[in-house]
């Protein structure tokens, strides 16, 4: 919401005309074109990226492969933090711009615009820190719970199921395994006639 607030801002009110003689649209951040195409430019890749990583999170359980959902994760830190700073960049820039420039009567009126872009690129900034650390954790917990790992268990076949731990929360050394096929055969279970034939 807050990268539509930003490149909305810069695109509908930040180019205005200087006065009556001059009929340019001209940037209202001094007049350096640069700080709105930056401002609009992260905005659109914010907004974007946010549509992914919402539909990245939404099939999130359904990626089967384990080295996928380390990709995923590690992708999404990856752009939280490049986005991040990006934000800074772009509110310093705009801030810088919009100090220097001087209001004059056609500039006034795009003067809300430009306040709501710094305001809430400053905003930007806190949220995808915090969406940056939200992934990190996330990988933190992944590797601590063995979600990236390969093996579960043991490939070989006859291998044993580990012990549940037991009510005083040490692990127990026993294994839940039967050993197969211990039923003994008799020559006529009871209940069971051998038809003569």
């Amino acid at each position: 919401i807050f990268s539509i607030v930003v490149f909305g801002s810069i695109v509908n009110e930040c180019y205005v005309n200087k006065d009556s003689q001059h009929p340019e649209l001209l940037c209202i951040f001094n007049e350096n074109e640069s700080a709105c195409s930056y401002g609009i430019a992260v905005g659109v890749i914010a907004f974007f990226g946010c549509i992914f990583f919402f539909v990245v999170d939404l099939y999130f359980q359904q990626i089967s492969s384990v080295k996928d959902r380390k990709r995923a994760v590690l992708l999404d830190l990856g752009f939280s933090g490049f986005l991040a700073f990006l934000w800074f960049v772009a509110f310093c820039f705009l801030a810088n711009q919009w100090q220097r420039t001087t209001l004059t009567r056609g500039f006034s009126q795009g003067a809300d615009a430009a306040r709501a872009a710094i305001t809430f690129s400053f905003f930007s900034i806190i949220i995808w820190v915090v969406l940056a650390l939200r992934a990190l954790q996330r990988y933190r917990l992944g590797t601590d719970m063995s979600l990236f790992a390969t093996e579960q268990f043991g490939t070989d076949p006859s291998a044993s199921y580990p012990g549940y731990p037991g009510g005083s929360s040490v692990e127990s050394t026993e294994t839940y395994q039967s050993p197969p096929f211990t039923e003994t055969l008799e020559p006529n279970p009871k209940g069971y006639q051998v038809p003569a034939y």
